[in-house]
């Protein structure tokens, strides 16, 4: 199992700090113990979906727990040398180039290409601390499908979100309660892990050819948690922190990327009424495999993971 992080950071205990770097960047402190993955536990793969983010890699790199089995770069076409830094940070990670353009196609291609029994989706821009995952991972392991990143959970909380966007989040929060009883406490949050065998239930095309499609920008984020949810999994909301961008601009427009998610909990609601989408077949399947592996797991006395 490679080792992508630095298994020697030191633990940052009290209240939340923040320190000015280079360039007038403030680096956001997040009061968790810090700690490295289980050697012995679930393979993780971390996907980084990343679209001209060379200047915030190393950062995140400095952050990476030690344990992570697989890191996958999706690469958004960038100009910057993001492809470069990437390789000179993690000589070994898998470099993906998306074929169209969006995160949500980012994670799609990303997501096709990890083989690890987790999947951790993370921004590059170094909002989202890595030495979160051991928590993202403890929560799947104790029984959790989905493990969702949440701002708004005790022990969360933002440095960056705008009044704007906060009640933007909110007001999209409700919208989705209402139309499919959802009760997350923040729904529009990148930072989120899963079991890998739920890859058939989200159900994210990568597909061919250069035609955006829905899924394909920020709405991802609200298109995954819906269709959990619909799939009756099981979730677990993570307490996270997010801290500012570090360098660059920010690629999300949220007056445009809003009324795409406005667009994606109709769509989504649609297609559960006409039952008119494939994953109900894909969930049959799954609940299939989880059974097997529960009497698999029952005769060798090794109990549900």
């Amino acid at each position: 199992m490679h080792s992508w992080g630095n298994s020697s950071r030191a633990e940052v205990n009290g209240l939340a700090r923040a320190r000015e770097l280079p360039g007038g960047s403030l680096q956001v402190r997040v009061p968790a113990a810090r700690r490295d993955l289980d050697p012995n536990g679930p393979s993780v793969s971390v996907v980084i979906p990343a679209l001209n983010e060379a200047r915030n890699l190393p950062w995140l790199a400095s952050r990476m727990p030690a344990g992570v089995a697989e890191l996958i770069v999706v690469d958004g076409h960038s100009i910057d040398g993001t492809i470069p830094r990437a390789r000179s940070l993690w000589p070994q990670a898998r470099i993906v180039h998306q074929n169209r353009r969006g995160k949500g196609n980012a994670l799609a291609c990303g997501f096709a290409a990890a083989t690890g029994d987790i999947i951790v989706m993370i921004d590059a821009d170094g909002s989202m601390d890595p030495g979160e995952i051991p928590y993202f991972v403890d929560a799947l392991v104790q029984g959790a499908d989905y493990a969702k990143g949440s701002r708004f959970k005790p022990g969360g909380g933002s440095s960056d979100i705008t009044r704007f966007r906060s009640a933007g989040n909110h007001v999209l929060n409700l919208v989705t309660g209402l139309v499919h009883r959802t009760s997350y406490t923040d729904l529009c949050y990148g930072f989120n892990a899963f079991w890998s065998r739920i890859l058939s239930v989200l159900a994210l095309d990568v597909g061919d050819g250069d035609e955006r499609r829905w899924g394909d920008g920020f709405e991802v984020e609200t298109l995954i948690n819906i269709r959990v949810h619909s799939a009756g999994l099981t979730v677990t909301e993570v307490p996270s922190y997010e801290g500012p961008r570090l360098h660059g601009a920010s690629n999300l427009r949220a007056v445009t990327d809003g009324w795409r998610v406005l667009s994606i909990i109709a769509r989504e609601s649609r297609a559960l009424r006409n039952s008119a989408h494939v994953r109900p077949a894909a969930l049959e399947q799954l609940l299939s495999e989880q059974t097997e592996q529960s009497l698999a797991d029952g005769a060798n006395g090794d109990g549900a993971r």
